[in-house]
């Protein structure tokens, strides 16, 4: 089987791992790939969507695997399947779930799945009336794609009123800002959950926690995600028994019924409040770097999981996932996440000692080879570390020993990831 898989982080880097020690894979394409993913496979350097689909029909590639939200949004796969191309990922259409936080949130309205209460508008005086009826704090989002920054947590009425004017005068996020959705903050702990769909078949991947702030204690500002772990003992049967009736189902059910059936992956950004859980947001793709820590979980072939869910015959899957539990630190570059920073060689030490060399892997994302063919960190976060483990707390000391054997100029990284669950909630 050829495998094309679409995207440059870290996620991209993880998924090719997983089918690189996939007997059934022999040829792995990425575009464009980062400068390590060429170590499992070819990188090639075609961005048109059409062009691509010429290339996945010449070079014989039997799936695709689109890793970031943007191509999906943007209509990757109604193209590859126009051309008859297996490809593994949301329509167009479907992708509006993530692409249009208003869609996302007046679907969930439509199908009643729980969420918090909420406007949408593009008018600022009923944006400051819904505000002042919300107790603090209150949650100032932006309707398109922004990066992962088009959500603003304001701990006063003003600061939310200032940030729904920023966002619908366009200064803050341009178009992506000039509708929004105003809604109440929930408060609780979150959690990230994946199911793999097939249009109406569905598989609940071990669920992950996320990181979101740069520093220790959950402090700082926000970013694309400082390091994850899975799977989490925050969630119980219980909770995945709610998910299951009270999301999943219906929202693949209602996205049928809307003449839109989901195929990918549906991203559950989930907040429990008190035992029961909410809807923040979907993604239809896997959050990063929660697919660094879910993909070493599975072990059954990575590429049965993606080729019939892109088939629509997940019913006839056999996926099984390890007994243990993966753990992931993301090392970042000095100016994360304010600036971007000069390029800086990776050093890695020979690694002697059998238990890192067994249990820990790296996961590439901002890295490039350069002509020397040595790699250097030239995005924010560089590379996760991951340690694996029968313990929670024995993954994350071996992930944070791999992180000591890894250097470059002005590395930087939280020593706490995992930390709720190790202090029991």
């Amino acid at each position: 089987m050829n495998i094309l898989i679409v995207g440059a982080g870290g996620r991209e880097y993880a998924i090719g791992l997983a089918l690189s020690k996939d007997e059934k894979v022999e040829k792995i394409y990425f575009a464009p790939g980062n400068g390590a993913t060429d170590m499992l496979g070819e990188n090639i350097g075609i961005s048109d969507f059409s062009k691509l689909a010429d290339f996945a029909c010449s070079h014989g590639v039997d799936l695709t695997i689109v890793g970031p939200e943007g191509p999906l949004v943007e209509g990757i796969v109604d193209i590859f399947e126009a051309r008859e191309l297996t490809i593994f990922g949301p329509s167009k259409q479907a992708a509006q779930l993530e692409g249009s936080k208003i869609f996302m949130k007046n679907f969930l309205k439509r199908h009643r799945i729980p969420t918090a209460p909420y406007i949408e508008t593009d008018r600022l005086q009923e944006a400051y009336a819904f505000i002042e009826s919300l107790e603090t704090p209150v949650v100032v989002k932006a309707d398109g794609l922004c990066g992962g920054k088009g959500v603003i947590i304001a701990q006063s009425h003003d600061e939310a009123k200032k940030a729904a004017e920023e966002m619908l005068s366009g200064n803050a996020f341009g178009h992506a800002g000039t509708r929004i959705v105003i809604e109440a903050f929930l408060d609780g702990y979150e959690l990230s959950v994946f199911a793999i769909c097939d249009g109406e078949e569905y598989v609940i991947l071990p669920a992950a926690q996320d990181h979101k702030r740069l520093l220790n204690n959950d402090q700082g500002p926000n970013t694309g995600g400082m390091g994850a772990y899975a799977p989490t003992p925050l969630v119980n049967d219980a909770i995945y028994k709610k998910l299951e009736e009270r999301v999943i189902v219906p929202t693949l059910e209602g996205m049928k019924a809307e003449d839109m059936p989901f195929k990918g992956v549906l991203f559950m950004g989930v907040m429990v409040v008190d035992g029961e859980p909410m809807i923040l947001e979907y993604n239809v793709r896997f959050g990063d770097p929660e697919c660094e820590v879910l993909m070493p979980l599975l072990k059954s072939p990575a590429s049965e999981l993606f080729y019939k869910a892109a088939t629509g015959n997940l019913k006839s899957a056999e996926i099984r996932f390890h007994e243990a539990y993966a753990v992931g630190v993301v090392m970042a570059s000095k100016g994360y996440p304010y600036q971007s920073s000069p390029l800086a060689e990776i050093i890695i030490d020979d690694i002697h000692h059998e238990e890192l060399a067994e249990h820990t892997h790296i996961a590439y994302a901002g890295v490039t080879r350069g002509e020397d063919q040595k790699l250097y960190a030239s995005g924010g976060r560089v590379l996760v570390c991951i340690g694996m483990a029968e313990t929670l707390a024995q993954a994350q000391k071996r992930a944070y020993m791999l992180v000591g054997q890894i250097h470059f100029v002005g590395k930087q990284c939280r020593t706490d990831i995992a930390y709720q669950a190790l202090q029991g909630g």
